[in-house]
């Protein structure tokens, strides 16, 4: 794939929080017929290949439709280096061109969709599945946990909303607390 003079990728997770890249600009964007959702096996990140992790990934979903930020890189050919190196560890993402909209209109951009055919694809979690496995993995880039957390964080300082997050955020804590009484 080529780059334009702009490169913009789409932020779902934790690009939000954590772009890694130079960044010139963002702007609120939405993604439709995708959802955001912890769907990817994480054993590398977020857990290990012993005790795997769950990420989020853009999931295909008709009708869908997935808030967060278009970031445009300041340097682009830096900033495709990085990503792919970032976000292509495993092969678990398609790196796809996208159109999001947004309030000064479409944007062409970059996002790291799941492969469905991909191993690493956590297809039927159910969101207490999820919260199970989030409490406890840890990978090389730190515990499950703080990747949900940090993720939430940065959504709702966005102003987005995403209820599947909040609860998971509230059950990860509570499956987290010492237990009392024996």
């Amino acid at each position: 794939m080529t780059t334009s003079p702009d490169l913009w990728v789409f932020g779902y997770g934790s690009l939000v929080w954590n772009p890694g890249i130079a960044v010139a600009e963002t702007r609120m964007a939405r993604l439709r017929d995708y959802r955001r959702r912890f769907c990817m096996w994480s054993i590398h990140h977020r857990g290990s290949e012993e005790e795997p992790g769950l990420v989020l990934a853009l999931e295909p979903h008709a009708g869908g439709l997935c808030e967060g930020l278009a970031i445009r890189a300041a340097d682009p050919e830096a900033a495709l280096a990085e990503l792919r190196e970032r976000e292509l560890v495993s092969a678990a993402y398609h790196e796809r061109r996208v159109t999001l909209d947004s309030d000064r209109g479409p944007i062409d951009a970059l996002a790291y969709v799941i492969d469905p055919a991909h191993g690493q694809y956590a297809r039927d979690l159910t969101l207490d599945d999820q919260a199970h496995v989030i409490a406890h993995a840890i990978g090389g880039r730190g515990p499950n946990h703080e990747y949900l957390s940090k993720t939430a964080q940065g959504l709702h300082a966005l102003g987005i909303g995403d209820p599947d997050l909040d609860w998971l955020e509230a059950r990860v804590a509570e499956l987290r607390a010492p237990r009392r009484g024996a």
